[in-house]
């Protein structure tokens, strides 16, 4: 079947399951969760297969072994199309409706080492401030974990000081509720979004993820 929209049953799964985070919720609505969040998350994922890549579909459940929130099920449904670890596309729909991402979502030890040597050097650290500010133009919000300080080594006056504070870079768009979500047009949307993304993953799998 081709994707036609998460239908609106979608996000009130999602609304019913954060009032109600339990298996017996679960399995009083599973059916619900497979047709109308499940199967066309997989739709939308075969439809971008051939120009993005092949997804994966995260599972609902959570993993409560060391958390102190033990509800077991997550209250979004993600998909990422990995070129690299934790780099990449990502889609969601939750509660709060349908959002889209693009870049890396962490980075630690030598990961990090690489992305801040790349920001603090002209070429490269210049490259990727034209990307994110073409991006802030086009209403894309730049997210992910950052420090409220200067990294150890760089001074708060590094001219790209706020890009190397980040440890996940990522730009972010919301579709939220609008009914362009509940249609088969948001394949068409989703798909120039990951596009304009690709500068950013791009330049995130080749500074952070050489050997991938």
């Amino acid at each position: 079947m081709s994707f036609s929209g998460f239908p609106v049953a979608a996000l009130d799964f999602y609304d019913d399951l954060e009032l109600d985070n339990t298996r017996s919720f679960w399995d009083a609505n599973k059916q619900i969760w497979q047709e109308s969040v499940k199967a066309p998350m997989t739709e939308l994922c075969a439809a971008l297969e051939a120009d993005f890549g092949t997804a994966k579909i995260f599972r609902p459940h959570r993993d409560v072994r060391f958390a102190k929130d033990k509800s077991p099920f997550k209250t979004h449904q993600g998909a990422f199309v990995g070129v690299g670890p934790a780099t990449g596309w990502y889609v969601e729909v939750s509660a709060r409706g349908v959002r889209v991402g693009g870049g890396f979502y962490e980075a630690s030890g030598d990961r990090l080492a690489a992305y801040r040597a790349a920001v603090d050097d002209d070429r490269a650290g210049k490259r990727l401030l034209r990307i994110t500010r073409g991006l802030e133009r086009d209403a894309w919000s730049i997210e992910g974990d950052r420090l409220k300080t200067a990294p150890r080594g760089f001074t708060t006056d590094h001219p790209r000081i706020d890009l190397l504070r980040h440890r996940s870079l990522v730009g972010m768009r919301s579709y939220g509720f609008e009914p362009v979500v509940h249609t088969p047009e948001l394949l068409d949307l989703i798909r120039a979004d990951w596009q304009a993304l690709r500068p950013l993953v791009e330049w995130s799998r080749s500074t952070l993820d050489t050997d991938a």
